[in-house]
């Protein structure tokens, strides 16, 4: 492999100033003022004191941050969430949703702002919502220091500004998820889809955290300090750890930060108060800190434990669900960053033209190493690495070194000159001949670091998505008079990136030839079946409907709903819906897109009758999704007695599986205090809701428990788990659900069905009670869940006098679901239950019924319709071809719809 030193290229230079690039440059801005309190507010001022008091600055020139913009306010989507507060950008592109607020920049207008991020550009990751705290409540926010040390200590942001040496340091923040979104086209990941912009650079004040150590004094033996934050989320406060000689380190530079670019901190950015990791993954850097614990092992924290892992890369999603002492293991943990770059121009779709008066082009963009290591070089192959061109490098960083040693900046010691540790990213470019990039199929980059680790080839992929950093690469296409540049992907949902194309042409990304075709190789692209379009909407409709009408609508009198921004009244379907009335109530005033399109073709196509108008564009962007509903629920900290809310998506934490059978486990889920009931009515559903990883898609779908109605803290729910095979697909939310790890939390709702067991023989169907003297209940498999409930609330009231002939159909003994507990019931209540079990694939020694519940078990053991006023009521649930099958035989055998209920 060699490398070509063309004319147009020169080696790096220690002191680089930043380059001026078309189209627009990375700025650098001169410092000829003292800028140590720019945005000081006087108490903050009369509080420092003389400490860090300003001094003449000598005359130097290093970048500034560009100016914030005034006209950021909140947006309309975060009306309606608990980050209603914070004021954003729109540019941001939204990477999960509406809400936990996770984004990241165009990458071309990140580019554009230079060596330091505005706040408005700045990456954000949120793992829930942004804890609110007032300006007059900043210098009152307290944190303390405690675990392995001499002298815990609490201190309030005050005493940090007045008791303790400031300084400013330009740091990088990357998340370790930047550039996902190739991982993710590969294969999914169980991260959400980052672009190539999930960094930024920023100037931070504060104090450096080994002086604060110091005070406290680490006693023997300790040797992780954790982080806690006051972001309060479904599996506890976020928390993590560093090692406890880094932070003592002052060439780590790990700071405890009040400001960024000379403001006092943004709320998505960590305001009053945040840790600043530099050289490590962001994950690291936790904002909102309340508690700075020194230990002797690693962070016990649920997202320490489950997030920024690089685990092997044959460990799956599915497989990485059961594998707990894998996901401890700290050498799969990762702190440094590893070695990367971009191309930011040319930019995706961007066009060149080949006749113009320009000779050249300038390929330019990032890169950036970890540990403080240097990038010492930038190399850039345009035939897929038989040869490179060496790039040319700026460091705007080092600009800061040359800052005399007493000067401040935004109240802080500008304190980098002695440091050989690189924080911070560099810019690469090279001019190329236009002529060479039109005989060119695409343009590589890679960096090497000091330590000469290069950028590898071919992607290392693993089930978080993290540290992705092969050599980054943009296609060139050939058009009239013109060149057509494609990048890898598109942050989020964005469709485009030759990685796409690629793998929906049937190219196997993972060939080490980028999906191109190998001669040997054969690539198929997918066939997709053509979609069924299938209209929701009255067209002669024309209405406009307002948020204020929607909510007018939004309790049990003419319930209004909305999918996709049209709204519908479902008073009309209130008894014929299969839910159940309930399930129209929950909805009411609400978006309920996420819950309906998991319904038949045949409700979809319901839907035109009961469409009333459309909501206007502000009250679309004001009414949030089921995510604001889910935030809601979590953060509200009165103890409610009742689990479940019907308009409310609540958080219940995953805290046990239990395998029953090859293919199904119980789910246990902690309630959110111990004395807490579910509130689910017997015969009744609840929905349950996961998100997919990547396309941030909600997978909902109905179970009913098999936790006793009355039961405190807990909710098992019974799961057959249906797995891919070679010739299908399996479940998405049964595979989903299996794969998340313990701890992790699953969204609630309810309770819906038509149907309810009220006790003593009396149960109501829709509107209508009904008194039952014998349920017959026939099921198969996890369809015995539903039954149970209704069987267990017979069977332990002595005083009910209902009857229950049960038929469970399986394939095998093993296949036979809540067979013990169902024995038990069966004790002292012989008078009152028949218990059959019929298997299809028995075993030699089965004494029982064989076969499936056919024709002739029906018969046998049903019989023919009775004359009216039998009061028998057939109840069942189980696999569509097996309800279907019933269905027939039942109706040959007389029985009317109205005496057969369908869970």
């Amino acid at each position: 492999m060699e490398v070509v030193r063309s004319s147009s290229v020169a080696l790096p230079k220690p002191q680089t100033s930043v380059l001026a690039l078309p189209p627009t440059p990375p700025a650098t801005a001169s410092h000829s003022r003292d800028v140590s309190s720019d945005s000081d507010s006087d108490t903050e001022r009369e509080v420092r004191g003389s400490r860090n008091a300003p001094s003449p600055v000598k005359s130097t020139a290093y970048p500034l941050p560009p100016k914030s913009r005034p006209d950021t306010t909140v947006l309309p989507e975060d009306l309606k969430t608990p980050d209603r507060h914070v004021p954003r950008d729109s540019r941001l592109i939204r990477l999960t949703g509406i809400h936990p607020f996770n984004t990241e920049a165009p990458l071309s207008e990140l580019y554009n702002e230079g060596f330091l991020t505005s706040k408005d550009l700045h990456f954000v990751r949120n793992h829930g919502h942004v804890p609110n705290v007032e300006d007059d409540e900043v210098l009152n926010w307290e944190f303390s220091i405690e675990g392995m040390v001499e002298q815990p200590i609490k201190l309030t942001l005050a005493d940090l500004l007045k008791d303790f040496d400031q300084v400013t340091y330009p740091i990088t923040l990357v998340c370790a998820g930047n550039r996902r979104k190739e991982q993710n086209v590969v294969r999914k990941t169980k991260g959400f889809s980052w672009g190539a912009a999930g960094l930024s650079t920023a100037l931070w004040t504060g104090v450096v955290i080994g002086d604060l150590l110091k005070r406290a004094i680490p006693k023997r033996g300790a040797r992780y300090v954790c982080f806690e934050g006051a972001d309060k989320l479904p599996n506890g406060y976020y928390g993590t750890s560093v090692k406890l000689n880094w932070a003592m380190d002052p060439n780590r530079g790990i700071l405890v930060a009040h400001k960024m670019n000379g403001e006092t901190l943004h709320p998505d950015h960590g305001k009053p108060l945040r840790v600043v990791v530099p050289g490590q993954i962001g994950g690291r850097s936790v904002k909102w800190l309340k508690k700075i614990t020194v230990t002797a092992a690693p962070s016990d924290n649920w997202y320490h434990i489950y997030d920024n892992r690089v685990l092997p890369t044959m460990v799956d999603p599915e497989m990485s669900a059961n594998l707990p002492e894998t996901w401890k293991d700290e050498r799969y943990a990762i702190y440094d960053l590893n070695t990367n770059s971009a191309t930011c121009y040319p930019e995706h779709g961007e066009k060149v033209s080949t006749a113009g008066a320009a000779n050249s082009y300038a390929v330019r963009g990032y890169a950036y190493a970890g540990g403080g290591k240097r990038v010492t070089r930038v190399e850039i192959t345009l035939n897929k690495g038989k040869t490179w061109l060496l790039a040319n490098i700026a460091y705007p960083e080092d600009e800061y070194r040359q800052a005399p040693d007493d000067d401040t900046l935004y109240g802080g010691r500008l304190d980098v000159s002695w440091r050989e540790s690189c924080f911070c990213w560099c810019f690469w470019h090279l001019d190329i001949p236009i002529d060479s990039l039109a005989q060119a199929d695409d343009i590589m980059v890679r960096a090497m670091d000091e330590s000469m680790m290069v950028q590898p080839r071919d992607m290392y992929w693993s089930v978080l998505g993290m540290l992705n950093n092969p050599w980054f690469r943009v296609v060139i296409h050939k058009e009239a008079h013109e060149l057509r540049f494609e990048h890898p992907t598109q942050p989020a949902l964005m469709p485009g990136g030759w990685m796409e194309r690629v793998k929906k042409a049937g190219g196997n990304l993972s060939n080490g030839f980028w999906g191109e075709s190998v001669k040997g190789e054969e690539t198929t692209a997918t066939e997709q079946e053509p979609a069924i379009e299938i209209c929701l909407v009255n067209k002669e409709v024309k209405r406009i409907i307002t948020i204020e009408e929607l909510r007018q609508h939004g309790g049990e009198t003419e319930p209004w709903f909305v999918i996709n921004g049209e709204v519908y009244d479902g008073t009309q379907y209130l008894e014929g819906h299969p839910g159940g009335a309930t399930s129209i109530f929950g909805a009411a005033g609400q978006d309920a897109s996420e819950e309906f399109f998991g319904y038949s073709e045949n409700a979809k196509a319901m839907m035109p009758d009961y469409h009333i108008g459309t909501l206007d564009e502000v009250s679309r962007a004001i009414l949030s999704s089921g995510e604001v509903a889910s935030t809601d629920a979590t953060d509200n900290e009165e103890a409610r007695p009742i689990f479940l809310q019907s308009k409310l998506w609540t958080k219940a934490i995953l805290s046990a599986k239990t395998r029953l059978s090859s293919d199904t486990k119980i789910f246990t889920f902690d309630l959110e205090h111990p004395s807490q009931t579910a509130g689910l009515p017997v015969g009744k559903h609840l929905m349950m809701r996961l998100r997919d990883p990547v396309t941030r898609e909600a997978i909902i779908r109905s179970y009913t428990p098999i936790s006793d109605i009355n039961g405190q803290g807990k909710l098992h729910v019974l799961v057959k788990i249906y797995y891919d095979t070679p010739e299908c697909k399996g479940g998405r939310m049964t595979q989903a659900l299996d794969s998340i790890p313990i701890g992790h939390f699953v969204d609630f709702k309810g309770p819906t069905g038509r149907f309810e067991y009220l006790g003593r023989g009396m149960c109501s169907i829709g509107a209508t009670q009904r008194k039952v003297k014998r349920f017959i209940m026939i099921c198969g498999g996890s369809g015995i869940t539903p039954i149970f409930q209704v069987l267990r609330a017979v069977m332990k009231d002595s005083e009910d006098p209902t009857r229950c002939l049960v038929l469970d159909g399986n394939r095998t003994e093993e296949d036979i679901l809540l067979r013990a507990e169902i024995d038990d019931l069966k004790t002292g209540n012989e008078h009152k239950l028949t218990l059959l079990h019929t298997l299809s694939q028995p075993e030699a020694s089965w004494t029982g019924p064989r076969g499936r519940i056919d024709a002739r078990l029906l018969e046998k053991e049903v019989g023919p319709y009775a004359e009216p006023g039998s009061d028998d009521l057939v109840l069942i649930c189980g696999p569509a071809p097996m309800e279907k099958s019933v269905h027939a035989i039942l109706g040959k055998l007389g029985w009317k719809d109205e005496d057969l209920m369908f869970f």
